[in-house]
């Protein structure tokens, strides 16, 4: 049976199919999503509860806990961390690969109500839920500042105008304001004036809440008409709160403005930010688990301007970090690798067939068989990573093979004396089940990738069925169209120098002698190691040992270090210091790192909110030039940056490379971490300074820290209905 018999006769439809695979591959290059990596992310959803003035532990018995112990009833449940601080209460929820993000929101937002009847009944509002990994770098970073506007101003307008329509754009997960100064009304008691006149603290805040409502008044519902009454009991301006009346003494009322002084003002005083050193709004825009970073960004980028039209003049936004900038660089850098090993390849034939028309059929094959790819990729819900890019770099080699199998078996008949046509129907018969078998062999040795479990497998799943798709398709592309094209335009090579008329075939003759000397000195060499059969076994031997041994010795890793220009820190200071003394001192760290001629911008923030769990600790993210810009690579200058902001006392800076891959549900200070576990939460005050003092004196570590707050009353762990405390350790590069 010959395949390609029908293909070889029948020109037109053979040269009508490929262009549909052509046309195919092209409409789906279009449409195909751009990532650095195939999705790979766990379902991940972040449960945020704020509680002001409750201390840490308060703030695990009476909220954590409850919610944990719903979360820990669902299904597909994989790990469940927690964080209690002052204030806040942060559970990062990861659920297995095969769990849909759509039924783990309804599982989550189920158990978040089911807890309602358990948390504190004075809880200013309810846990809310964001369906993001709290490990994952925004992909924009928007620096909001005003020069005429006061801040608390300016957020009330991004809150209400911006951040609300961002986060209605498709593939954003979650929109947060570092620093946020919400605006609000501030009222200053005077403690010794409010106790003269026999009232007590709660007392006020209870009227002020009683007199701040906007509840349901009635209706008039007469013979002929009906009327909604509505009153207006909300305290809109500062006059009204101060004329309120609280308690009566002596035959007259005690006022407000007779206790206390009311001013409008930032709701929680205790939370900065800065681009670079001015005083602004951070706005972090981080995407949904799966979503394309890529589309992310440019609906972003395409919406800002009629966004800022939205916002009074004199509000500024600047970009500060935008993720997708060495995404893109790094997805055209392998496009353009790609290219290349196709030029290459052709090349390769072209010198070593020395037939044009040989040379022209490959050339066509090669790029139809990755060209079509492109089309199944995308209805296979994949993207143009850097992963699948490889994969059909990877590929160039292997489709060539088919096509110039098929035109060596065909033009030997035709060098023979045969017709092109005979030739062809002869030669593809002979060599089709060769094809077959190869591109089966091939694909078995991807069966192990394919069938890969867990992250390492959904890594490379899609660059493994990427390259089996391609060559599938180079096999189906060589039955086809590479003998029905060998029918119509092969010729024969000329052999004879004597015979040479141009210069094209003098040269071909020419390389036909190189190419036969080539053989012969191929020929002698294998000869001497024929002859040496015991002492090419020995080798051969000493090969596979050394092999062994450097397997064992070779440094290893998950994933490679990755450059994307962006360094992520964490400042931490004692646990007593104030905020106004944190404030300067996360300034001071500012000031050194844009000394650095390496750095180009950053933004940082201070305060206690959904991604900062206490006062002594900061964060930053200093964006760096681009990489052909700069002196080093970003680790390197990362450990040159700690070693200039060690000069600033009071306060210890860590920094890390922002990568694209990261498994992590938990922003840490340093690369590695340790979780440990105990019923008993006290138990860590005494044995994690312990077993820290012993890491630091390893030489081998670098920058050994601890998340445990228990000298102030910071920060707590708990997961699985256990507290955890954690401390990194990072290699000493």
């Amino acid at each position: 049976m010959n395949p390609s018999s029908l293909f070889i006769r029948r020109p037109v439809a053979t040269t009508l199919l490929m262009l549909a695979i052509l046309m195919s591959g092209l409409l789906g290059y279009h449409f195909l999503p751009v990532s650095a990596l195939p999705q790979v992310d766990y379902p991940t959803i972040t449960v945020e509860t704020f509680y002001p003035g409750a201390g840490p532990d308060v703030m695990a018995t009476s909220v954590t806990a409850p919610l944990e112990t719903q979360f820990g009833e669902m299904p597909g449940l994989d790990q469940m961390t927690s964080r209690s601080s002052g204030g806040a209460s942060v559970i990062t929820l990861r659920f297995n690969l095969t769990m849909s993000m759509d039924v783990a929101e309804q599982e989550v937002q189920a158990a978040i109500n089911q807890a309602n009847s358990l948390l504190p009944t004075d809880l200013p509002a309810p846990p809310v839920y964001a369906k993001v990994n709290p490990a994952d770098t925004p992909v924009l970073t928007l620096g909001i500042t005003s020069s005429t506007i006061p801040l608390p101003e300016v957020e009330d307008y991004v809150d209400t105008r911006l951040a609300q329509k961002i986060s209605q754009i498709s593939g954003v997960g979650l929109v947060t304001l570092s620093g946020g100064n919400r605006k609000a009304i501030r009222v200053r008691v005077n403690i010794p004036k409010l106790t003269s006149y026999g009232i007590d603290l709660d007392t006020l805040r209870t009227t002020i809440g009683n007199v701040n409502v906007n509840s349901p008044t009635g209706t008039f519902d007469g013979a002929t008409r009906a009327a909604t009454l509505r009153v207006d009991g909300q305290i809109t301006n500062v006059d009204m709160l101060l004329n309120q009346v609280i308690a009566y003494q002596n035959s007259g009322p005690v006022r407000i403005r007779d206790v206390a002084s009311v001013v409008i003002g930032p709701e929680n005083t205790q939370l900065a930010a800065w681009s670079n050193l001015t005083p602004a709004l951070i706005m972090n825009v981080q995407r949904q688990p799966g979503a394309n970073v890529i589309s992310v960004v440019d609906n972003i980028q395409a919406a800002l301007p009629v966004l800022r039209k939205a916002l009074p003049p004199g509000i500024d936004i600047v970009p500060l970090t935008d993720r997708t900038t060495t995404i893109r660089a790094s997805v055209s850098d392998v496009e353009f690798e790609l290219f290349l090993a196709l030029v290459l390849v052709v090349g390769v034939i072209f010198v070593f067939l020395r037939n044009v028309p040989a040379t022209i059929i490959p050339s066509l094959s090669v790029p139809l068989s990755i060209i079509g790819t492109l089309a199944i990729m995308y209805l296979l819900g994949f993207s143009l990573d850097n992963l699948s890019l490889m994969a059909l770099t990877i590929a160039t080699g292997f489709v060539v093979d088919d096509a110039i199998v098929m035109i060596e078996n065909i033009s030997r008949y035709v060098e023979a004396g045969e017709d092109r046509m005979s030739a062809a129907v002869k030669g593809a018969g002979e060599i089709g089940f060769t094809i077959i078998s190869l591109t089966i062999s091939l694909i078995a040795v991807l069966i192990p990738l394919l069938f890969m479990g867990d992250v390492v497998g959904r890594l490379f799943h899609e660059f493994a069925l990427t390259l089996s798709i391609t060559i599938v398709l180079s096999a189906v592309v060589s039955l086809t169209l590479v003998p029905m094209m060998c029918a119509r335009i092969l010729s024969e090579r000329p052999h004879d120098a004597a015979s040479a008329t141009t210069a094209f075939q003098r040269w071909s003759a020419r390389m036909e002698v190189a190419t036969e000397k080539l053989i012969a000195g191929y020929d002698r060499a294998l000869d001497v190691v024929l002859a040496q059969r015991v002492l090419t076994l020995f080798v051969a031997l000493g090969t596979l040992v050394l092999t062994g041994v450097l397997a064992v010795i070779i440094p290893k890793g998950f994933f490679p270090a990755q450059d994307t220009g962006v360094i992520q820190g964490i400042s931490v200071a004692s646990q007593a210091i104030s905020f106004e003394s944190m404030k300067e001192h996360q300034q001071a760290l500012a000031r050194v790192l844009l000394k650095d001629p390496d750095v180009v911008s950053l933004s940082s923030f201070v305060g206690v909110d959904g991604q900062n769990a206490t006062l002594n600790q900061g964060r930053f993210l200093i964006n760096l030039r681009p990489h052909d810009d700069r002196s080093d690579s970003a680790l390197t200058i990362a450990r040159r940056l700690e070693q200039e902001t060690s000069e600033v006392a009071g306060i210890k800076l860590y920094m890390q490379p922002i990568q694209d891959l990261s498994l992590d549900t938990t922003v840490t200070a340093t690369q590695y971490q340790f979780l440990l576990e105990n019923p008993d939460a006290t138990a860590f005050n005494t044995w994690i300074p312990k077993l820290l003092d012993r890491l630091r004196q390893e030489p081998a570590l670098a920058d050994v820290t601890s998340d445990l707050q228990a000298e102030a009353g910071g920060a707590c762990h708990a997961g699985s209905h256990h507290r955890r405390a954690l401390f990194h350790h990072a290699a000493d590069h």
